[in-house]
This record gives structure tokens, C-alpha cells and sequence, in this order.
């Protein structure tokens, strides 16, 4: 069989030969942001990668070597074919809600997961990767509760797991790089230093997550992961982006109280429409980032270890900043 396909920004879309009858690793939620990169890690190490998505690749969001299959959410049947087809014996799953509102997060945190696990164990699939987040250990909102409840359906199926539970990526403390680029403030929440993470970049991550295919020690192991230390703060993180645009540094602190009274307020109105139960939900998600920190959580003390949080990788923010100040020039 000959397979032309393009996924993952990356390369020109080549013809590329696949035996049905050998092994493949199966990536869902490969149009993601970290699902494009353990895509590029995959078919950079060389190993056959099926990219499962729900609909087709765009044009431009390309990588070579990579067989694409187009599986419609919940077709269960679907899916176990085409895993069962191409051999695989892996799976890795990126996918997770966009918008982490509770609809969404039932939806695919746990629901769209469990229809691909399900399918996995028809296919005969032997090993499940999830990624899924280190901010599940205190689960306050709708898609921490969607992927504690799918971890539990992994960990109990007849499938070989590994979780892996990452801190924050670089793209989500990368949303304030426009407004200092036009010369605003960065927004703190408090004086900011109520949280610290240590961050991981997606090519990092990616590389982490294929690691754990053929090491023994992940199976049946919940794996939290950073990026390189130590751990920052939101008012370092904005004196390392400012450092990167040559600035100086300049904030405005916005209050955690406000967010509280946000959720309140929509939630007054949860009962009678989606829309402010939507809104209400963002608020509480707002203010779990702004209190949290996304590092360990040490259950003898109930405190966030910055030395218990593993570290992995060789990227920095830092050059992450410079790389989008650049770009935005």
C-alpha cells in the first residue's frame, strides 16, 4: 500500500511506502498543538505514526512520512478498524477539550478517550499513552474532574497505560507577548508570585512522551514532567519576556477576588443557559491559574514542591520569548 501524507508542519508530502501487516504508533488529537509535535518526534525517530484525526489535514498544517486517517467522533467501529489494519500496538493520546467548558470536557476528555480506548482494546492495541495534566491532583474544575474519571477507565482496562501529566507548556505562557510587544503592561494576578510552574516546551514534551513507548519503567506509571528549573513565577515569567523584547519591565496587577465574583455572578444564571454556565466555569478556571501552581503537589505537607517536580528537556522560555518577539516584529 502507498500513503501520501502531509500532517504537522513540517517537510513536503512525500510517497511513502507502509506494511499493514507491522507495527505503527497511532497518535489522536494530532492536529493539536502537542499532538503535531509527538507527530514530528515519531516520524523523526523513524517509526510508522498513524495521526487519527476527526477531520481532514488543512492545507498547510503538514508533515511527511505520516499516514493520516479521518475517524468521526464516537465511530468506535471506525476506529478499531483502522488501528487493527495498520498494526498498531501504541497509542497516544493528546486530545483534550479547547475550551474546558464541562460540555466539552465530558465530551472529549473522558468520552471521545474512552471511545478511543475502547477501540483499542477491540484493535488489540497493548499500550495506552494519555497525555493528560499535573493540575488533576487538586481537581476544583469540569475538565480536571473529565480526565481523573478517564485516567480511572485507563488504569482499570485490560490495556498496559502511561499517564503523563505535564506542567504548563510555553504556548500557554505565551499569551501576553503581543501586549508587550505594543509597549501594555504585563498582567499580574495579585503581586505575582502566588504561583510558580516550570514550564516545557512542545518539542521537549513530545520527545518525553515518545520515550515512553519502549520503557518498561512507564508502564502502569503516572509520570509528572517539567521543563527545565527552577521554577518561576508569573512576575518572572514577564521580566523574561520583557528581557526578550529589550524592554523595561513594566506590570499592572489585576485582583484574584475579581474572578471569584465573575463565577458567582454567571453562575446565577448556570441553570437557565449553557452560555452562563460556560462563562461561570471560565471564571473558576481563570482563578484556579491564578492560585495554583502547576508543580507537584506533596501529599504529606499539601504544598506545591518545586525539588519533587521532575524536569526534562533542554529548551528555555527565555529563547521561546525571543523567538515570538521576533516574529511579531
Amino acid at each position: 500500500m502507498f500513503i501520501a501524507a502531509r500532517v504537522a508542519g513540517v517537510g513536503e508530502a512525500v510517497e511513502t511506502s507502509y506494511n499493514p501487516e507491522g507495527s505503527a504508533i497511532a497518535v489522536a488529537g494530532a492536529s493539536g498543538t502537542i499532538g503535531r509535535a509527538v507527530v514530528r518526534a515519531l516520524a523523526d525517530d523513524g517509526r510508522a505514526t498513524l495521526a487519527l484525526m476527526r477531520r481532514g489535514p488543512e492545507t498547510d498544517n503538514t508533515h511527511d512520512r505520516v499516514m493520516i486517517d479521518t475517524v468521526p467522533a464516537g465511530d468506535r467501529q471506525k476506529l478499531a478498524q483502522s488501528l487493527r489494519h495498520k498494526g498498531v500496538r501504541t497509542v497516544i493520546s493528546c486530545m483534550a477539550s479547547r475550551s474546558g467548558s464541562p460540555k466539552d470536557a465530558r465530551a472529549v476528555d473522558y468520552r471521545a478517550n474512552l471511545d478511543l480506548l475502547k477501540a483499542a482494546e477491540e484493535a488489540g492495541v497493548e499500550h495506552f499513552i494519555l497525555l493528560s495534566a499535573i493540575c488533576v491532583q487538586r481537581p476544583h474544575l469540569a475538565f480536571q474532574r473529565a480526565k481523573l474519571a478517564f485516567e480511572a477507565e485507563l488504569i482499570a482496562s485490560s490495556l498496559a497505560h502511561t499517564i503523563v501529566r505535564p506542567t504548563a507548556f510555553f504556548k500557554s505562557l505565551s499569551r501576553q507577548v503581543e501586549r508587550v510587544r505594543k509597549g501594555k503592561p504585563f498582567l499580574l494576578f495579585g503581586n505575582g508570585e502566588l504561583t510558580r510552574c516550570k514550564p516545557i516546551s512542545d518539542n521537549d514534551l513530545a520527545r518525553f512522551i515518545v520515550g515512553c513507548i519502549d520503557d518498561p519503567e512507564a508502564r502502569g506509571a503516572v509520570l509528572p514532567i517539567g521543563g527545565r528549573g527552577p521554577a518561576i513565577t508569573l512576575k518572572e515569567q514577564g521580566e523574561l519576556l520583557f528581557a526578550a523584547a529589550g524592554m523595561e519591565p513594566k506590570f499592572r496587577s489585576v485582583p484574584v477576588w475579581l474572578f471569584g465574583l465573575f463565577a458567582s455572578g454567571f453562575s446565577l444564571g448556570a441553570w437557565a443557559s449553557d452560555w452562563f454556565a460556560q462563562k461561570a466555569e471560565y471564571a473558576r478556571i481563570a482563578r484556579y491559574y491564578a492560585t495554583q501552581s502547576m508543580l507537584l503537589l506533596d501529599p504529606r505537607t499539601g504544598e506545591y514542591s518545586d525539588e519533587a517536580t521532575p524536569e526534562f528537556g533542554e529548551e528555555r522560555l527565555v529563547d521561546h520569548y525571543r523567538d515570538l518577539i521576533g516574529h511579531t516584529r
